[in-house]
């Protein structure tokens, strides 16, 4: 069955969390929305219940039905569930189905594997700014999966923010960067609200100042598409004072740390998943 030939793909969430949740809603508010039926499964019946209340699909228990009611499963369980519940629902996979994994670190062949090896498979990692529509999200393809699928892949995480497309060996280096990288500007917000507070502002001021100079200065690398230097130079001024702040930054090491920081998340990604 060719998926593009369907007038509404019929997307089923396998164990709806968060992320799932976030994907729900990121759908139900594009401009595709109506390309696209949603359903979903949850560990009990009293929180299928309260989701479909929420979000107005249908929300059930029975991971086999919601197979055999989709086209495309997005596998949304904690990874440790993810073999049980693929080699559960295999029988019902053909080669016309697609799963796309949100589970960290589970591999394409392992994928592939549990599932039977007939439905098409795509790797996707988003981070957590997906739930607010402004995640990043890496795909890969599995072994044999169609083009197609992967384009529907695209398009559907492409929902809940910005979507980019690598070979799997490079998984771990993106767990590191965009998958943990939300902690640490986190932690960058947060010095700078310190910063703030130590020269008189308000802690609420603080923040706020902090968080919408990184939004609007990630938007800005991202909408004027030139080198980040670039625009660092464009707010230092000769003798002004954003220049004595960068040396008093490189001082601190403040670039080799975070440079460190993503080393050391990519080499604990690749240690957790070899250790599997």
């Amino acid at each position: 069955m060719n998926m593009k030939s369907k007038s509404v793909l019929r997307i089923g969430i396998l164990g709806l969390g968060k992320m799932g949740e976030a994907l729900v809603q990121g759908i139900q508010a594009s401009a595709k929305k109506s390309s696209y039926s949603l359903a979903a499964t949850t560990r009990s019946a009293n929180t299928a219940t309260e989701a479909t209340k929420r979000l107005g699909i249908p929300c059930y228990c029975d991971n086999q039905k919601l197979s055999k009611e989709s086209d495309i499963l997005i596998l949304a369980v904690k990874p440790q569930q993810a073999k049980a519940v693929l080699q559960e629902i295999q029988g019902s996979l053909a080669e016309s189905k697609t799963i796309i994994s949100i589970c960290a670190s589970l591999t394409t062949e392992e994928l592939r594997e549990w599932s039977g090896g007939r439905a098409s498979v795509i790797r996707a990692m988003p981070n957590t700014p997906a739930l607010v529509g402004e995640g990043m999200t890496v795909l890969c393809a599995a072994r044999g999966a169609a083009k197609e699928s992967l384009a529907i892949a695209e398009e559907l995480m492409a929902c809940v923010g910005r979507v980019s497309l690598l070979d799997e060996s490079l998984m771990d280096a993106a767990t590191g960067l965009s998958g943990c990288g939300p902690a640490f500007i986190y932690l960058v917000i947060e010095a700078l609200s310190e910063a703030g507070v130590k020269v008189g502002l308000s802690r609420k001021t603080s923040t706020l100042l902090a968080a919408q100079t990184l939004l609007g200065s990630a938007k800005m690398v991202l909408d004027r598409d030139v080198h980040p230097a670039q625009l660092k130079d464009e707010v230092t001024t000769p003798a002004g004072c954003t220049i004595d702040g960068l040396m008093a930054l490189e001082e601190g090491k403040l670039r080799v740390t975070l440079i460190k920081a993503v080393l050391a998340s990519t080499k604990r990604s690749k240690s957790l998943r070899e250790s599997k």
